[in-house]
């Protein structure tokens, strides 16, 4: 089981960036953290990497009844879409609830996270 699903978009870095942060608002999620891991390695390796960003996106009624179901389940919060540069493109791809969660035991979570999963699918999908 893959624990991501993706898409390549023929379309550059900051707009596959904003789209995607519109296709997320549609199915209900926010962007609650944007980590920018090229600016962050050069600030603190020296380093040179391509454009890739986290974004940690949360739908709020989704977490709150994830949270209700799993108290510790924060600790797998928000739901993590990669945007990086590739040779093909922009690649963004979205963590798969339902293989993230695989390792609780909790068939109220696991339905939570198919509802997500679905959420989450149709935003790579229309991007």
């Amino acid at each position: 089981m893959s624990y991501t699903f993706s898409k390549i978009i023929e379309l550059d870095f900051d707009t596959t960036v904003q789209l995607v942060i519109q296709e997320l608002k549609k199915e209900g999620f926010g962007v609650l953290s944007e980590i920018d891991i090229k600016k962050t390695l050069n600030e603190k390796l020296n380093v040179d990497f391509r454009k890739y960003k986290i974004l940690g996106a949360c739908n709020p009624g989704f977490a709150y009844r994830a949270l209700l179901s799993e108290p510790e389940i924060g600790s797998m919060l928000p739901c993590n879409v990669v945007v990086q540069e590739t040779d093909g493109g922009v690649r963004v791809s979205a963590v798969d609830p339902v293989a993230s969660m695989m390792a609780v035991k909790n068939n109220e979570l696991g339905e939570i996270a198919v509802q997500v999963r679905d959420k989450l699918k149709r935003v790579i999908e229309n991007i």
